[in-house]
């Protein structure tokens, strides 16, 4: 079985250097960077790691448009393209631990999407502060009441595909640009039939950077739960 861990990147250098060593311990996976034309040369690092790891590091340099969604729609559609049965896709910044990934991609034997979840037994977040905390609680739960959404945590970005449901969904008709895209992936995958669940892991905040979420990226997470009960999807 191959599996393809998609991560995107802008600005992820010294993270992205610790990661990829502990991702490429599980010996049954290999790494697809998608860097979104980063300034601190991460895409350079990234590179430098592949050619000591000959075929398990794959480096893609995006150009155009820049954000989160954009990237990880053009990484999921090169991970299908190169023949991946299980994908999946987490963040640079060390806040997923591939510890968690054995059980995810068994999960995946199951379920067409299974989904790393902070919010599945109580919360499970390492040095967030209080208010952060209930921002992030307060947003699944307007959430999933607004767009009847069976899942806990809607907002996670850490999750694990079927390749060949990935395949089926319309990515044509996801529109977000930027972290609202992982709560309209989901909404499409369970709107489609997916099977999906989740797993219990423990979030640990950044340690180095800071949080690239813009304004612009946060009114569109607001509207996007709305705009979704006003859309109906179905396989094709």
């Amino acid at each position: 079985m191959k599996v393809t861990v998609v991560i995107p990147t802008y600005d992820e250098r010294e993270s992205l250097a610790e990661l990829l060593p502990r991702l490429l311990a599980h010996p049954e996976l290999d790494v697809l960077v998608v860097d979104d034309a980063s300034p601190d040369g991460t895409a350079d690092v990234a590179e430098d790691l592949a050619r000591y790891h000959p075929g398990r590091i794959e480096v893609m340099r995006r150009t155009g448009p820049r954000g989160l969604g954009l990237s990880y729609l053009d990484g999921l559609r090169r991970a299908i393209d190169a023949g991946a049965d299980r994908i999946v896709q987490m963040d640079a910044d060390l806040s997923h631990d591939p510890q968690y990934l054995p059980a995810m991609l068994a999960a995946a034997e199951a379920h067409d999407l299974v989904i790393g979840s902070r919010y599945l037994h109580g919360v499970s977040v390492v040095n967030w502060p209080l208010h952060r905390v209930a921002l992030s609680t307060a947003a699944n739960a307007y959430i999933r009441f607004a767009t009847r959404l069976p899942v806990r945590d809607c907002t996670s970005g850490f999750r694990c595909w079927r390749a060949e449901t990935l395949a089926r969904l319309p990515f044509e008709r996801v529109r977000s640009e930027g972290y609202a895209h992982v709560v309209e992936m989901l909404y499409i995958a369970w709107q489609s039939g997916c099977r999906v669940t989740e797993v219990p892991i423990i979030f640990v905040e950044r340690r180095q950077g800071r949080s690239k979420l813009l304004p612009k990226a946060l009114w569109e997470s607001l509207w996007m739960p709305l705009r979704l009960r006003l859309r109906r999807v179905s396989l094709r």
